[in-house]
C-alpha cells in the first residue's frame, strides 16, 4: 500500500502528479472542512508536504499520531515547531542551497524598483501619461550604502550582487564572521549608516518583530527597507505608521506579517513595491525545490539517509 501524506499547501501540476503516484494524497488545501479531513485521515498519514510560509500548525502536528516526517517545499522552518518534532521523533527537512540566487536577485530587483520607481514609471506610460507629463526624477542606486541584516547564505549572495553596483556593505549578525564587509553588531546603527536595509535573517522568536520604529527611524526618511525574509521579522505597524508619517523613504516588501494579506495603506503608496511572496518562484528553483522534497520523502519511506534534514 502507498504511504499517505497531508499535502497542506498546492505544488507545481508535474510534482503532484509524481507525488499521486508514489502516495496518497490528502489535499489539505482543497478541503472545505480542513478540520474534518485531518480528524478521518489522521491515523493513517505518516507525511507531509507543505510550504515555508504555511508550515504545518500545532493542532494538524498533534492530530496525526503516526507521523514520521514533515517535508518543507522552503528554507523557513519558523511555522513549524522543530520542538514538537524533536520530542515526537518526526523528522523535518527543507530545502536549502537551490533557492538562494533567485532571493538575492530578487532583493536588487526590489532595490532597483523602490529607488528608480519602476512600478511607478511602468503605471505612467501605460496610462497614457507620457504625451502630457514628466515624471519627478528618481534615485540612484549605485554607490549607495548597503546594510544587510543576517549574512548567510541569501545576505552574502545579495552583498556579492551589491558589490557589483559599488555599494560599500555593512552586515548585522549575532557574531561576525569571515567576510570583507563591515560587521555592525547593533542592528539601528547598522540601519543609521544605511541607505538601504536588506531584511535576510532567519524567522524566530528571537528575531520577531525586531525590525521595530527604532530601526526605521534609523533608516530614516531617505532610506528604503527591503524584505526578502518573513514578515515577522518587521514590526508591521510600525512600518507602515513611518510610511504613512514620511518617516521611512520607502520599502520594497516580498514578506507580510499575516499573509496573504497585505496592509492596504501600503497599496496605493508609489514609493512603495509590493510583491506576493515571489522570491523563489521561478521555474527552475521551484522544480529544483520540489525534486528536494520528492527526494526526502522517498528517501525517507525507502529507510535511506535523508538528503537535507534539520531534524
Amino acid at each position: 500500500m502507498k504511504p499517505e501524506i497531508l499535502l497542506i499547501e498546492p505544488m507545481m501540476p508535474e510534482v503532484e502528479a509524481q507525488l499521486d503516484a508514489a502516495y496518497r494524497v490528502h489535499r489539505l488545501f482543497q478541503a472545505k472542512d480542513p478540520a474534518a479531513l485531518v480528524a478521518e485521515i489522521a491515523p493513517a498519514v505518516r507525511g507531509i508536504a507543505t510550504g515555508g510560509a504555511h508550515g504545518v500548525a500545532n493542532n494538524v502536528f498533534d492530530a496525526l499520531p503516526n507521523l514520521e516526517i514533515i517535508a518543507i517545499n522552503g528554507i523557513g522552518t519558523d511555522a513549524v515547531d522543530l520542538e514538537r518534532a524533536r520530542a515526537r521523533g518526526v523528522r523535518v527537512t527543507t530545502t536549502p542551497g537551490v533557492l538562494i540566487d533567485d532571493v538575492a536577485d530578487l532583493a536588487l530587483g526590489l532595490m532597483l524598483a523602490v529607488s528608480r520607481r519602476i512600478c511607478v514609471a511602468d503605471r505612467f506610460a501605460r496610462e497614457g501619461r507620457w504625451p502630457h507629463a514628466h515624471l519627478p526624477l528618481s534615485a540612484k542606486v549605485s554607490g549607495k550604502r548597503l546594510g544587510v541584516f543576517g549574512l548567510g547564505h541569501v545576505g552574502r549572495a545579495i552583498a556579492r550582487r551589491a558589490e557589483g553596483f559599488g555599494m560599500p556593505i555593512a552586515y548585522s549578525e549575532r557574531h561576525p564572521v569571515e567576510v570583507a564587509y563591515r560587521f555592525v553588531p547593533q542592528l539601528d546603527e547598522l540601519a543609521r549608516d544605511s541607505d538601504f536595509l536588506v531584511v535576510a535573517a532567519n524567522a524566530g522568536p528571537e528575531t520577531h518583530g525586531i525590525v521595530n520604529r527604532q530601526v526605521l527611524d534609523a533608516l530614516g526618511p531617505q532610506g528604503v527597507l527591503i524584505n526578502v525574509a518573513r514578515g515577522s521579522i518587521v514590526d508591521e505597524e510600525a512600518l507602515v505608521a513611518a510610511l504613512v508619517e514620511g518617516r521611512l523613504g520607502g520599502a520594497g516588501l516580498d514578506v507580510f506579517a499575516h499573509e496573504p494579506n497585505v496592509p492596504e495603506a501600503l497599496w496605493k503608496m508609489d514609493n512603495v513595491v509590493l510583491l506576493p511572496h515571489q522570491a523563489s518562484a521561478t521555474v527552475e528553483t521551484r522544480r529544483a525545490m520540489a525534486d528536494l522534497v520528492l527526494a526526502n520523502l522517498a528517501a525517507h519511506f525507502s529507510g535511506k539517509e535523508l538528503p537535507t534534514p534539520v531534524v
